[in-house]
């Protein structure tokens, strides 16, 4: 008999804990916190051109995180991360990125950084992403890869992580 290395959650979800929600709250909750009580000096310009680029970090963040909770609405399968994907979403931003939500989370607390003139955003954003991915991502490759086997390999083949 040959014993399966894969923990049985993997087949049915990737995740019984919402990781993602739930590090992006803690993620902006402390670096709102460390703004408020032990601030730290703005090491960036303060310019035109810095704002231009925080605003825009948000934007394209905002509009990536929606983009992809419609796509995944539209094929009728979960955007919570710790239920069962029932579809193999490769359409919308999931035709580019694996994890358009949270990619565009990270944005969304870099631009904070520049309109808040915080460098906590800054270390919330990498805290963020070093998390979620062993946290949730790799559980979730893993779930995929049981779920829809060759056809979540070819995806993740021609598709990148993050960017």
């Amino acid at each position: 008999m040959i014993e399966s290395r894969t923990p049985a959650v993997a087949t049915e979800r990737a995740n019984t804990f919402p990781w993602p929600p739930v590090l992006f709250i803690a993620a902006f909750a402390a670096a709102w916190l460390l703004t408020r009580y032990v601030p730290l000096d703005w090491p960036c310009l303060d310019d035109l051109a810095a704002r231009v680029v925080g605003l825009g970090f948000g934007i394209l963040g905002l509009v990536l995180v929606l983009w992809a909770f419609w796509t995944l609405k539209k094929h009728d399968t979960t955007f919570m991360p710790d239920r069962a994907s029932t579809v193999l979403v490769t359409s919308g931003p999931y035709g580019y990125l694996r994890n358009p939500i949270y990619l565009g989370e990270v944005l969304i607390l870099l631009s904070l950084a520049e309109i808040s003139k915080s460098i906590w955003y800054v270390a919330a954003a990498a805290a963020f992403a070093l998390l979620v991915t062993p946290l949730q991502i790799l559980p979730e490759e893993r779930h995929l890869e049981v779920r829809f086997g060759d056809a979540y390999r070819a995806y993740k083949a021609r598709s990148r992580r993050w960017v």
